[in-house]
């Protein structure tokens, strides 16, 4: 066990890449140099603070780093080695690599997706679960889950969810307002179905989520744009509709960190909002879709944990928490009438939940797993918003105007020049890269600016994908 290594690197505080990644790349090259082998025990976090006279945050996050890549293992109560089987070297090349993006027209091949706010799969909680399911296999009563359960998901998983949601975001409900869905747009096709009639109006924010845009319309119900600003959707818009005669049966919108433009819903807005729905008794369905990736010191509560509002379906998913291709969300409802209607109506399409998946994370959720994740996965992706901030700066700062969002997994990008996203979106792909064209969340004309999701991808093609779009602006 080596607990005398010397560790030697000088940090460059000047430099554009984040300290705790010179950090990460420093042990990179002891490790290839040979200085550091398979098996070798790093000394604790506190001991290279010390050493480095650092904040102790920002070696963890160098480490945490170095064990999503694969470079180190950590081992409960016994410490951090460098790991038996490393990466390939030429898959993780070093992040401050200058990198070509320039690619053959004839290359068809899409090598970077910058998506919507993907996700990291490589960090998913899978060796947890696949021990979950392992147990769930091997109980006694294992037959018992093997047959039809309740439509509304498994009673004992929806009680965990419901003590998440009263304990962690301030509302109140019981087991009987909420109803498990395979995923989120499940719950949202759910809501439209039995909320909303032919010719019912719904007032959406604009840009916003097309997805849930469509459900609504296959419900028969008409749409309404609302724009939106730094505080999040223009109560204004929403007033004005509300004056104009028509029919509105609800309102839908992402407040936490709105869907594309990431911002928060004001607490003054949020206030006028729930008055609102009270006086023209509209449902507001508020799609809250990463709540548990915060960066601040505490998260705004959802609207519909103000015990004022009257008529509320709150929607959430853990696909994001867990991994997305678990599809678990979840619909509550202060409308208990409404739940039993979701579930008539599940039970056509679906008969059930998926209770062996719910089974699963409901152990992770009991021995704490799912919140360890949570923790892991927050640091991480605190880690490479920082480093995408970098980027921005570095590249597009002069280009283009963003926030650095206090939560969630993307950017909102806005050019300072109106620029035509179809020709740049073309150009992109004959480079191999891939981004979502403002059209994807834009009501009529298409809005000047673009989601960068940034969880899913590496710092190497965060580099490589910002430094191309740079070229297009």
């Amino acid at each position: 066990m080596l607990r005398t290594w010397n560790f030697e690197m000088q940090l460059d505080e000047k430099s554009d890449k984040a300290i705790y990644l010179q950090i990460a790349d420093a042990i990179i090259n002891d490790i290839q140099s040979g200085r550091l082998k398979a098996g070798d025990a790093l000394p604790g976090t506190r001991n290279i603070a010390q050493l480095l006279k650092l904040n102790r945050n920002t070696v963890v996050e160098a480490l945490n780093v170095l064990i999503i890549e694969g470079w180190l293992v950590s081992k409960e109560r016994q410490g951090t080695f460098i790991a038996d089987t490393l990466p390939n070297f030429q898959e993780t090349q070093k992040r401050s690599d200058a990198i070509s993006f320039e690619k053959s027209t004839l290359n068809k091949y899409y090598h970077l997706q910058f998506d919507d706010g993907y996700p990291d799969s490589k960090i998913a909680p899978i060796t947890e679960l696949a021990r979950a399911y392992r147990q769930i296999f091997n109980q006694n009563a294992r037959w018992r889950m093997m047959g039809y359960t309740n439509e509304l998901g498994d009673l004992e998983f929806r009680k965990s969810i419901v003590q998440m949601l009263n304990y962690q975001r301030g509302m109140q409900i019981d087991v009987h307002n909420i109803c498990i869905t395979r995923g989120s747009q499940m719950a949202m096709y759910l809501t439209a179905q039995q909320l909303l009639k032919k010719n019912d109006h719904v007032i959406i924010e604009n840009p916003g989520y097309k997805p849930a845009w469509k459900a609504f319309e296959n419900a028969g119900a008409k749409l309404l744009p609302a724009r939106v600003d730094k505080e999040g959707l223009m109560i204004d818009d929403v007033v004005s509709y509300l004056k104009s005669g028509k029919k509105i049966k609800a309102i839908y919108l992402t407040p936490h960190h709105q869907y594309p433009t990431t911002t928060t819903l004001s607490l003054k807005r949020r206030l006028e909002l729930i008055r609102l729905s009270n006086k023209y008794g509209f449902t507001i369905i508020e799609d809250d879709y990463d709540n548990e990736f915060h960066f601040g010191y505490r998260p705004v509560l959802p609207l519909s944990s103000f015990t004022e509002l009257k008529n509320y379906v709150y929607i959430g998913t853990m696909s994001k928490v867990v991994a997305p291709a678990l599809r678990i969300g979840y619909l509550a409802s202060n409308d208990n009438s409404l739940i039993e209607k979701v579930g008539n109506l599940r039970k056509i399409i679906d008969v059930q939940g998926d209770n062996i998946m719910e089974q699963a994370v409901l152990q992770l959720i009991k021995d704490g797993t799912i919140k360890r994740h949570i923790k892991k996965a927050t640091n991480h992706y605190k880690a490479k918003r920082d480093f995408t901030a970098t980027l921005l700066k570095k590249h597009i700062k002069n280009k283009a105007t963003y926030s650095i969002p206090d939560g969630g997994l993307a950017f909102w990008v806005v050019p300072n020049n109106q620029v035509d996203w179809l020709e740049i979106s073309e150009k992109l792909k004959s480079n191999g890269i891939i981004i979502f064209t403002p059209d994807n969340y834009s009501f009529d004309e298409t809005i000047n600016g673009i989601r960068l999701g940034y969880g899913s991808l590496s710092e190497r093609e965060l580099e490589e994908g910002i430094i191309a779009l740079a070229k297009m602006l």
